[in-house]
């Protein structure tokens, strides 16, 4: 309860309005299916350790049931999120960009409250974020210069090879990280053309949520992400072995749980992504460096290369006809 001075200058004590955070699956905001919740509490204050195990908000743990229900809106994306042009993929997700900018020191305080970071650390970890986005965003129509291209051959021919998105990837989000790291595991799936299936921290899931409020105001179609809060280990046994996900991000597993997903992962041989060792976020791992500057290791990950060969026709001392 806070107090407020009333329009006639009195003042007058009001209760607070706290936030419900939801999951985001198919462009829509349910509570899991199951009806479970569980409390998220503060890593650390910025004045130190007393500050350590305070409540932040009730969010939603997800079921096998809502994982698959993310499943099947990421795959009714897919078609027409890989079909828009790559120009057009960038122009939404630099729209991102500009919706997170405008809510700067929303996620400011969730990452600072999430990650136990000061105030200014806090602030510099959302710009980042934003930065990257927009990284992201101008490789969408570049990314297919330097993984594809007009291959030499012995013959009339043209061989040429171009990138396609792989499909459904299910995202295993860094668990230290709650927004700078699930950005970049995020970022790279969905400027490509996939559509994605996000577990976010299970203990740092609030700027993951509210993400998927920014998604559903930045012209992203809905089912493109889909984020899910709860046991990583319980979310991500029934994606790895779901017969309709394509690929697998493993960053936010540790060694055993990713061994098993990788075992699961084979059965309808997903692409699997392992983290590098700057990148391994497990929660039983050191935190990684985020802030390394991210390559393009990630946007190639999940793509497939077509080649197409096609005859030129007569090739003579008088040019070419075709």
């Amino acid at each position: 309860m806070s107090e407020r001075e009333s329009v006639n200058g009195s003042a007058e004590r009001r209760l607070g309005v706290f936030k419900t955070y939801k999951l985001y699956v198919g462009g829509k905001f349910p509570r899991s299916e199951s009806g479970r919740v569980y409390e998220v509490t503060t890593k650390t204050s910025a004045a130190g350790a007393a500050g350590k195990g305070q409540w932040l908000a009730n969010v939603p743990q997800s079921s096998r049931k809502d994982a698959r229900d993310a499943v099947v809106a990421a795959r009714k994306a897919f078609g027409g999120w890989s079909g828009a042009t790559a120009y057009n993929r960038g122009q939404v997700l630099y729209r991102v960009a500009e919706m997170l900018e405008g809510r700067r020191e929303q996620f400011a305080r969730e990452v600072a409250a999430s990650e136990g970071l000061s105030k200014s650390k806090a602030n510099a970890v959302v710009d980042a974020a934003i930065d990257r986005w927009v990284w992201y965003a101008g490789w969408t129509d570049k990314i297919g210069q330097i993984s594809g291209g007009a291959n030499p051959v012995a013959g009339p021919f043209f061989n040429l090879s171009t990138p396609e998105p792989t499909g459904v990837v299910a995202v295993l989000a860094p668990q230290k990280s709650s927004l700078l790291g699930l950005v970049s595991v995020i970022a790279p799936v969905i400027a490509t053309g996939n559509t994605a299936v996000v577990v976010a921290s299970a203990d740092a899931p609030l700027p993951a949520l509210s993400l998927g409020e920014v998604l559903a105001t930045s012209d992203v179609p809905g089912g493109v992400v889909n984020i899910l809060s709860g046991a990583t280990a319980e979310l991500a046994a029934p994606l790895a072995a779901h017969q309709d996900v394509n690929a697998i991000d493993l960053t936010g597993a540790g060694p055993e749980l990713a061994k098993e997903l990788e075992i699961a992962a084979a059965d309808n041989l997903k692409r699997v992504l392992r983290p590098l060792p700057t990148e391994a976020d497990g929660s039983d791992a050191a935190p990684a460096d985020w802030l390394a500057a991210p390559g393009t290791h990630r946007l190639t990950a999940f793509l497939e290369t077509k080649t197409v060969w096609h005859p030129t026709g007569a090739l003579g001392a008088s040019g070419s006809s075709y």
